[in-house]
């Protein structure tokens, strides 16, 4: 059985119910509500140390980090393949998912908006505009990166297009301006129109 330790709005717990879905994996969702501090409970801190999502449970094994999981599925269940095995497209693709996953996101997650907010006084318009600002910056990036398509991983999706699609979507909630980033949107319109992408949407797996 796999157990996703999850919440809807989560760009990494979305990254890593698109690669359960592109493998083809069933597994239940477990939904931590980030915003009535769920992840800090005991029952979740002894899943996963740092209280942040996703957590993956299979057969008594927790995992946690998003690339990690997602590594941990490719040497698993191997098909399709979504880290390049070659050196070079593997950087590549590495490359493209750290300019959102380690560069991006961090500096746009809840733990930091909550601190923007209460240790500095920032006001949401303030908030806002931070996480617009460094969207922008890494897509900037990102775009001077991407290759001819249609997906940011090349002919077809892979960890790129998996971390591309939630920070796309985060970055339409903020209405961070997209206009500069032609490659960047038919990517991610390429990848949405694919069932696993759209299944994982969290408007599709959103507490009713």
């Amino acid at each position: 059985m796999i157990l996703l330790h999850d919440y809807f709005r989560s760009s990494a717990g979305y990254r890593v119910r698109i690669a359960l879905n592109l493998k083809g994996l069933a597994y239940e969702r477990h939904e931590i509500m980030l915003l009535e501090n769920q992840q800090g409970s005991a029952e979740h801190l002894a899943r996963n140390p740092q209280g942040l999502v996703p957590a993956l449970e299979v057969d008594g094994l927790v995992l946690t980090q998003s690339l990690a999981i997602i590594d941990w599925l490719d040497s698993r269940y191997s098909e399709p393949r979504l880290i390049p095995a070659e050196p070079d497209a593997r950087a590549a693709a590495m490359a493209k998912a750290l300019v959102i996953g380690a560069d991006i996101h961090p500096l746009n997650n809840l733990r930091v908006m909550r601190w923007l907010k209460q240790e500095l006084g920032a006001e949401e318009a303030a908030r806002n505009d931070w996480t617009r600002h460094w969207i922008a910056e890494g897509f900037a990036a990102l775009e001077a990166m991407a290759g001819a398509g249609p997906f940011l991983g090349g002919d077809t999706p892979n960890i790129a297009d998996v971390f591309l699609v939630p920070q796309m979507f985060n970055a339409r909630r903020f209405d961070t301006p997209l206009e500069a980033f032609p490659k960047l949107l038919r990517a991610d319109a390429a990848a949405r129109e694919t069932g696993a992408f759209a299944a994982a949407h969290p408007d599709r797996v959103a507490p009713k």
